[in-house]
């Protein structure tokens, strides 16, 4: 796969997990702002009891350093 492949389904994957956080926030009736979807994706990250790829992985500690601001 070329890079720019990887970056297009890597990028994919990040739009689908704050995606589902920004929907189950809405569900639960939180406000989602961009440092609390940080936290809830940070948090699930930290989670080892879920079985993830790297793919997803990758994805979710992407959309943490970005809502950060982290570089």
């Amino acid at each position: 796969m070329g890079n720019q492949a990887k970056d297009d389904v890597l990028y994919q994957e990040m739009c689908r997990v704050v995606g589902k956080v920004v929907l189950e926030m809405r569900d639960l009736g939180q406000e989602p702002k961009h440092m609390v979807i940080a936290g809830v994706v940070r948090t699930a990250l930290a989670n080892s009891k879920i079985q993830r790829s790297e793919l997803t992985r990758d994805a979710m500690q992407k959309v943490v350093k970005a809502l950060s601001g982290q570089p």
